[in-house]
């Protein structure tokens, strides 16, 4: 049977598997992986390590392949399975110590993806794009007019796509090199720039022999530029403090407490100034207008701080099952 083309075409699929059996050290990096994402708290519990020739790349040279199941099935309170794929080209190359630092970079990177700094990222991309697209619109139609004002718009839009294109361009690379920071201020910089200089040599897209890889380095930095900024120890150290102070669970609980006496006492200090055995009170001075807006404040502070408590309990259920399913 003659399949003609179809012989050329390459799996729909971000690796391969190499069905050549297990290595040796599979058991020791699957231990080790678990213990790893255990710390991170990742999402996944990974049951088993795949060699593979991967196609297109992955995250941190691996890729995390979660399993369909039960568990993936149940959201934030499940912990799907996972399989870490792992390149045939690294087998029997790195030590135990080298391992270490290589899947922590990757479960690092892994975590921060999901994250949702990266939906952040794009949906500011994504305004930046649109709202200069309706100032264009707005300014050719008053200074140029018809018809030529909407049809110049297009050419003109280019410009502020390639500004935000550039701009995550610099994001994405600043966000390599602060990983890359975070690693070596618990591994040390020293060691970090010894695996990712063993990746330089090991890995085969070091070389940006393809069209792809070529695009890829545009996006995120090489190898190199990430040990000199290592090197540099712009980005190492312990991370910024955030800007916003994190409120735990007793915290929120508090909000929502605050909010809901908030609503209440506003809404019987209204009643007793204003309702008198009437059903129905018409808002006309300046009292009963501050009285309104603070019942607004606190319904609205016990509404978002119940919703805020959501991830926090799915945590801490996702860790007490993780706890009793696989005794960590």
């Amino acid at each position: 049977m003659w399949y003609g083309p179809l012989v050329k075409l390459r799996p729909l699929r971000w690796y391969d598997r190499i069905k050549t059996g297990q290595s040796p050290e599979d058991d020791a990096l699957l231990q080790l992986t678990r213990e790893i994402a255990v710390r991170l708290d990742s999402r996944f519990w990974y049951r088993q390590i795949v060699w593979g020739r991967f196609v297109r790349g992955g995250v941190g040279w691996m890729i995390t392949m979660p399993v369909i199941s039960r568990e993936f099935w149940l959201g934030p309170l499940g912990i799907p399975l996972a399989e870490l794929m792992v390149p045939e080209y690294l087998k029997g190359k790195l030590s135990l110590d080298e391992w270490r630092i290589l899947i922590e970079m990757h479960l690092l990177r892994l975590k921060a993806f999901n994250s949702g700094r990266m939906s952040r990222l794009l949906g500011v991309m994504a305004l930046m794009i649109l709202g200069a697209f309706g100032a264009l619109l707005i300014v050719f139609y008053i200074f140029v007019g018809r018809p030529w004002g909407p049809i110049l718009v297009f050419p003109a839009w280019g410009v502020p796509i390639l500004l935000s294109l550039l701009w995550v361009r610099r994001s994405l690379r600043a966000w390599e090199f602060e990983l890359d920071g975070n690693a070596a201020s618990q591994f040390g910089t020293e060691q970090v720039t010894q695996v990712l200089e063993k990746m330089q040599g090991l890995n085969p897209r070091a070389t940006l022999s393809s069209l792809a890889d070529r695009f890829s380095v545009f996006w995120t930095p090489s190898i190199g530029k990430r040990m000199d900024e290592l090197r540099d120890k712009r980005f190492v150290g312990p991370p910024r403090p955030s800007r916003m102070p994190k409120i735990g669970f007793r915290g929120r609980a508090i909000i929502i407490v605050l909010g809901v006496a908030i609503f209440w006492g506003s809404g019987v200090v209204a009643g007793n100034l204003y309702g008198r055995g009437q059903e129905t009170v018409a808002c006309l001075t300046n009292t009963c207008a501050a009285l309104v807006i603070i019942a607004a404040v606190g319904y609205w502070s016990a509404i978002l701080g119940g919703l805020s408590m959501i991830p926090v309990v799915l945590r801490r259920v996702r860790h007490a099952r993780r706890k009793k399913k696989y005794q960590v």
